[in-house]
């Protein structure tokens, strides 16, 4: 069967499949190791159990109305989105909350809303900051990125020149697999993850920047450099594509992008990301159909990028970064990974190109982001429901002695 035909045939079945959200029913259990594959295929890695033991305290800072992700200013204070569309100034010194004004209108729904929130690295001087959120418009929503100039004036804030700089194309119906997480590298340039909108196909159609993970410039311009820049379009916006869901994305201490990405049933992954790759969804995954039917593994189609770590059952990743602070000197290198379904935070351990689970702390809650603290610890977000519901909670070392800020 060639190439087009056994992705038609792929795309048909997964069609055909009711489409997952965000709140999966998954068993929080530590995965098994899958069967080897044959030794001429590339190796699978998979995670492993994790040991038991928390070298952290759990302190409760704050509540949010279905909060989805935060990012520390210079002065301490924090900016925290809400899903429904309200962007937070909070001050752990008070345990005030105060709401930014200028934010844009959001398509609330489903897995919609205001997405992630950064700094541009020049925050200190120029004053940029970067949304991304679900966006109503022709044909149905899709998931942009704006910057704004943030005016802090005492307790209160406003966004001022808020410019959409990208947009995922084609805007399309449903409410799931925005993904949009934002990142710089240390080159200042301007990284996004765009889902696939649960419509399988346009992960492989480069027509469409959806399925991909985008390299852009600072106000949205698309470098020279890039790997698709020939092919014109959103096309020359892509770094990798065949990707479906990815919601966290780290740069290591090297400059490697490692991006985590839901996949369908029994299939989460962490990947390498490569420049021009293409990591194989729909036509492949470690991953089944949520009936059950089976999707050809990448070790059948090597011209696919094959996972880093993939996760049976999975963890339903969220948040993600690469810890380098001071406060968990054990912890320096590795990746930090927020579990929704697992309701766990799982730590990955690296090694030039290849990483593996080396614990996971149960958190008896589903975790949507995770943030490092410019003093080294670690605070994290509860994926809550409506209204006050979602804790902002931070770990520090067990046996420190401290107080909740």
């Amino acid at each position: 069967m060639t190439r087009h035909l056994l992705a038609a045939a792929c795309i048909a079945a997964l069609a055909a499949c009711s489409a997952d959200t965000s709140a999966r029913a998954d068993a929080a259990t530590s995965p098994a190791a899958d069967a080897a594959p044959a030794t001429t295929a590339p190796a699978r890695t998979v995670a492993l159990p994790a040991a038991d033991g928390r070298p952290f305290v759990t302190e409760d800072v704050a509540r949010f109305n279905e909060p989805w992700a935060m990012t520390f200013l210079p002065d301490g204070r924090l900016l925290v989105t809400e899903k429904p569309g309200a962007l937070k100034l909070f001050d752990p010194a008070s345990g005030r909350s105060n709401q930014i004004a200028g934010v844009p209108e959001v398509a609330y729904g489903g897995q919609g809303g205001l997405g992630d929130v950064v700094l541009h690295p020049g925050f200190a001087d120029n004053g940029l900051v970067y949304l991304s959120y679900a966006e109503a418009g022709d044909g149905g929503a899709g998931g942009v990125v704006a910057r704004a100039r943030l005016q802090i004036d005492g307790d209160a804030g406003q966004l001022q020149d808020l410019a959409v700089i990208w947009r995922q194309v084609p805007k399309v119906s449903g409410q799931g697999h925005y993904a949009h997480r934002i990142a710089f590298d240390r080159d200042g340039m301007l990284w996004i993850t765009s889902g696939e909108r649960q419509k399988f196909d346009p992960s492989q159609d480069m027509a469409s920047n959806l399925g991909k993970v985008i390299r852009l410039h600072d106000d949205g311009s698309v470098p020279a450099d890039n790997p698709f820049v020939e092919q014109g379009g959103v096309a020359a916006q892509v770094w990798s594509l065949g990707h479906r869901n990815p919601l966290g994305l780290a740069f290591d201490a090297d400059g490697r992008l490692w991006v985590h990405e839901m996949g369908p049933k029994n299939g989460d992954e962490l990947n390498l990301i490569e420049r021009g790759a293409n990591y194989g969804y729909p036509i492949v995954s470690e991953g089944e159909h949520y009936d059950g039917r089976p999707i050809p593994d990448h070790a059948t189609r090597p011209e696919f990028h094959t996972p880093a770590v993939v996760w049976t059952p999975v963890i339903s990743p969220a948040g993600f970064v690469i810890y380098d602070g001071e406060r968990f000197p054990d912890w320096r290198g590795s990746g930090l990974i927020g579990g929704l379904s697992s309701q766990a935070l799982v730590r990955v351990a690296f090694d030039g190109e290849t990483a593996r689970e080396v614990e996971r702390y149960p958190m008896q809650t589903r975790i949507r982001e995770v943030e490092q603290a410019p003093d080294g610890a670690l605070w994290l977000l509860e994926d809550g429901g409506r209204g006050a519901s979602g804790r902002m909670f931070r770990l520090v070392p067990a046996g420190s002695g401290e107080s909740q800020p």
